[in-house]
């Protein structure tokens, strides 16, 4: 990159993005353990890969080294957030997820949502 976002940032790893990106998934990972057994090569892989998606996408990006491929990356990682959140809502819909759970994988993703937006945002605006 021809300069790092801010000084605190070393790694991918100190990203607030790919921190939540990352919990994010593992969230997903334990609400889909309830789901129908019948579902396991279907809408549980499915959330599991959009959802895994989302970090390393982030973090694919970051270590690409230039602006245009981070935010390139970001912009993938941002359309598999959104691809999960529509799973999320099929499964809301079927009755497989609902209640604390699905209420903290919901907000999380709008987390995700607002903070790689932010990032994006910001890495245009230096482009520009």
């Amino acid at each position: 990159m021809e300069e790092a976002p801010t000084p605190n940032i070393r790694t991918f790893r100190d990203l607030v993005a790919w921190q939540k990106g990352v919990r994010l998934s593992l969230l997903v990972y334990r609400l889909t353990k309830r789901f129908p057994d019948d579902e396991k090569f279907g809408m549980v892989s499915q959330m599991r890969r959009s959802a895994v998606s989302i970090p390393a996408n982030i973090a694919e990006g970051y270590g690409r080294g230039r602006r245009a491929e981070y935010i390139r990356y970001l912009e993938i990682g941002r359309g598999s957030l959104f691809e999960l959140q529509t799973y999320l809502e099929l499964a809301r819909e079927m009755k497989w997820a609902d209640g604390e759970d699905m209420t903290a994988v919901a907000r999380l993703a709008d987390e995700v949502d607002r903070v790689v937006s932010a990032l994006l945002r910001s890495l245009k605006r230096r482009r520009a």
